[in-house]
């Protein structure tokens, strides 16, 4: 789905498809050498690996682990109403699995507006891309 949604954008767009900065919210775990043994890992790999082929400005693969939603928000799965309170443990025990919708949404506009080289980007990368002005 998401690659016949890119490639249609670039279908539709054509040169102007080099003005595009894409953004794939992919997962911890995913698996670029599209090698190894579990197959969610190796199909999110190759739809990142293709995702960077395409004509775009540029586009960002975004690795997040448990997303912490945002408070009040509504729609949400019911499980995180149980596992909200526990996320300041989460994040300091599990730093590198982590992130908040909030940090994710900005990191999205910050790769949009400052072009950072690193396209494949961890919930460390995702952190510091949501506070970072300029990159």
């Amino acid at each position: 789905m998401t690659m016949n949604f890119a490639e249609t954008l670039v279908k539709i767009n054509g040169e102007k498809s080099k003005d595009i900065t894409f953004c794939y919210v992919s997962g911890t775990g995913t698996d670029s050498k599209e090698k190894g043994k579990v197959m969610w890992a190796r199909v999110k790999g190759k739809t990142e690996n293709d995702l960077m082929k395409l004509p775009f400005k540029n586009a960002y693969m975004f690795r997040p682990g448990y997303i912490q939603p945002t408070k009040g928000l509504q729609n949400t799965y019911t499980v995180y109403k149980f596992i909200a309170p526990f996320y300041p443990v989460f994040k300091t025990l599990f730093p590198k699995y982590t992130v908040t919708l909030k940090e994710l949404g900005q990191a999205m506009i910050n790769v949009t507006l400052y072009s950072p080289e690193n396209k494949i980007l961890e919930c460390e990368d995702i952190r510091e891309a949501a506070v970072a002005q300029g990159l």
